[in-house]
């Protein structure tokens, strides 16, 4: 059953938060050593501070609450979701699936601009923020999409669009795959995908498609630290997490000044707002067993029957995936490679992410 849903964090957990910060026991590191070895110390307590002092919760709480949020239970798992209503009766429902460490927050740029196209359905995965804890294992990237499929069905939706970004492009592409008779589309940014291990998947690749590649090795070497933990220690890593907001802060943070344009600056407001929401919900652990369950469920690597849902790409300028490697899982009918804008696209370029979604939709 369908349930309302509004944000109300209680103040006693916002003041806690501020104590905590304000308590956090800073150590030391390497003189000169930047970011090579993860956050450096000053730019997470210069961060820290502005969310302990100056980012006001309460103003962030009434933004989320401005889009209609509800809950269900799908599988025995809570699902928590924003669904806006396009002005436009016969406008196409749209599902936006969000990877790690995101959430439905990041989405919160482009409302405006999709609106008057889509009926929007904002979801939270499974086991991030509202849509968590997890009540059982088994959560993996399949399972995440059925139940996403069966919410857009309770929600009356027979025929609908995805949209995913990162992880949440890997649900999405999976949403189609399992319901090619609903899913008219599915369009992803930050979308990951790999060489087979043939060599001839190399032949050929223009210049801009090697960079792809040697930046997709550089990533595999230096940069998989957050997904060898949570995909083998999920439950240790939590407590760190669960119980230090610096640390949760640190967590986070890295993946987006990592992932994102580094010829611009995130929104520093909307990161914290998607921080706190890992917080408040203690989600950290949770919301980590996605990678758990992906490094454990065989299938999860196996061959897969080509989906025949039509496949539309946006590529930032941060993106490490090759057209003829996302080929192979699906038909790609779009591809757009942009001039700015990162994994968090729909929150770094707004105008670039909404017109690519626009555009690909109406060419089916």
């Amino acid at each position: 059953m369908i349930r309302e849903f509004r944000i109300d964090i209680p103040q006693a957990d916002v003041d806690d938060l501020r104590f905590r910060l304000s308590r956090t026991r800073w150590g030391a590191e390497i003189p000169d050593q930047g970011w090579r070895r993860g956050v450096p110390v000053s730019y997470l307590r210069d961060l820290a501070t502005y969310w302990e002092k100056s980012f006001d919760w309460r103003a962030a709480e009434a933004r989320l609450n401005e889009l209609p949020q509800f809950l269900t239970e799908i599988d025995g798992q809570t699902l928590h979701f924003a669904h806006v209503r396009s002005t436009n009766p016969d406008a196409l429902p749209l599902l936006i699936s969000h990877d790690w460490p995101g959430s439905f927050a990041l989405y919160l740029p482009v409302v405006a601009a999709l609106r008057d196209d889509f009926h929007l359905v904002l979801v939270s995965n499974p086991g991030v923020a509202f849509s968590g804890p997890l009540t059982s294992a088994g959560w993996t990237t399949a399972r995440s999409a059925t139940a996403l499929n069966s919410l857009m069905a309770e929600l009356g939706y027979d025929r609908y669009g995805v949209q995913g970004t990162g992880g949440g492009a890997g649900i999405a592409v999976e949403m189609g795959r399992q319901r090619p008779s609903s899913v008219v589309g599915v369009h992803v940014n930050g979308h990951i995908t790999f060489p087979s291990g043939d060599q001839s998947d190399f032949d050929g690749l223009t210049d801009a498609e090697q960079d792809r590649l040697r930046r997709l090795q550089e990533f595999r070497d230096d940069k998989m630290g957050f997904n060898a933990i949570q995909s083998t220690r999920p439950q240790t890593l939590s407590f760190g997490l669960t119980d230090s907001p610096a640390g949760q802060l640190a967590w986070i943070a890295e993946k987006f000044v990592e992932w994102t344009d580094p010829k611009a600056e995130f929104d520093r407001e909307l990161l914290l707002i998607n921080v706190s929401l890992y917080w408040f919900t203690a989600t950290a652990g949770s919301s980590a067993n996605l990678y758990w369950e992906a490094a454990h469920d065989p299938s999860a690597w196996a061959p897969k029957e080509k989906s025949a849902v039509p496949l539309g790409v946006a590529l930032g300028v941060t993106d490490i995936t090759v057209r003829r490697f996302a080929e192979r899982e699906t038909p790609v009918a779009h591809w757009t490679e942009l001039p700015a804008g990162g994994n968090f696209l729909s929150a770094e370029q707004p105008k670039l992410y909404a017109d690519d979604v626009r555009a690909f939709f109406a060419s089916l």
